[in-house]
């Protein structure tokens, strides 16, 4: 199998990562990509190989849709910034990430006050904490993000537990989103059982390819929100085939990730126009004139991780 690892600089921190890499690889569809984060184990990162096997061996279902609304993602930058950002997007749906361990909640909400003027009084604001609160922080903290916003669309993953999800979502009229309790689960159904959330968050990639997640997404039973990994063109377009494929689509998609990223690794590349992407065939390809190829030794640290993980796939059958 003919496989390319790439290393790309984010253009800001992102989940403690300033350079993206993964591995492109290319079957009989076409191309897919293992890109698991460096927190994710062996075993955990099956799931992103499964996902990444299904893109370039099998193809995706049959779109629904042609076209995918996005939500721009603004990272944790001063506010002048976020507006800079959010007005350049064309988007009407902005992401703010907060509860960063290096900001406090006072320039959160500044960044989201700028983001929220910088979209107008139609746009919708939803800020995504990763898990970062307990339940009495994430009430204080969504209350006084939410006056900011002038009114949050919803909160993603305010705390790492789905009893602390349900907790803070009895306490709140603001909706929850899960996303890590969700991928990262041992059962992502669960979230639906525990009345820990109000929107799902699906990802292709951790949740091991476009018709896994479409089960998932059918029996969590909740509207849904599909996400990106922070991929390439390669990954996005399965995150777009996964959002064309779902029977309702109610919200804005977390897909326009790659303005977080310096440069793309494949052809085309799936950057939003006026907040939409569209619907591909097939995956893109590596761009043979203007590939980021990885250093050897990151180029041997992936391929040997593809290795291992590849071996333990093929033991779980």
């Amino acid at each position: 199998m003919d496989v390319h690892v790439y290393a790309i600089p984010l253009r800001n921190r992102f989940r403690g990562v300033t350079v993206r890499e993964g591995v492109l690889l290319r079957g009989p569809a076409g191309w897919g990509e293992f890109c698991p984060f460096d927190d994710y184990s062996d075993t955990e990162s099956v799931p992103w190989l499964l996902s990444a096997l299904e893109s370039a061996n099998e193809g995706w279902p049959a779109p629904v849709r042609d076209r995918i609304e996005v939500n721009t993602t603004v990272a944790v930058v001063p506010p002048e910034r976020a507006f800079e950002l959010v007005r350049a997007s064309g988007a009407r749906t902005a992401k703010v990430k907060v509860a960063a361990p290096e900001v406090g909640l006072a320039d959160d909400c500044e960044r989201v006050a700028a983001v929220r003027d910088a979209l107008g009084p139609d746009g919708a604001v939803r800020v995504d904490a990763n898990g970062a609160w307990d339940v009495d922080t994430a009430v204080t903290a969504i209350r006084q993000l939410d006056r900011a916003a002038g009114g949050l669309q919803y909160v993603e993953q305010p705390c790492a537990g789905l009893d602390e999800l349900a907790a803070v979502r009895r306490k709140l009229d603001v909706p929850i989103a899960a996303d890590e309790s969700i991928r990262r689960a041992d059962d992502p159904l669960r979230v639906a059982v525990a009345e820990a959330a109000d929107v799902a968050v699906v990802k292709v990639a951790p949740l091991g390819g476009v018709r896994r997640a479409l089960r998932v997404a059918e029996a969590c039973g909740l509207p849904c929100v599909v996400s990106s990994a922070v991929e390439s063109s390669v990954g996005l377009a399965a995150g777009v085939a996964l959002a064309a494929a779902l029977p309702e689509l109610g919200y804005a998609c977390g897909l326009g990730t790659l303005s977080l990223l310096t440069r793309d690794a494949a052809r085309p590349s799936l950057g939003p126009v006026d907040g939409y992407l569209p619907v591909l065939t097939e995956p893109p390809q590596p761009d043979p004139d203007d590939f980021p190829a990885a250093d050897e030794a990151t180029t041997r640290r992936w391929l040997d991780r593809l290795e291992r993980v590849r071996a333990l796939a093929q033991d779980q059958g």
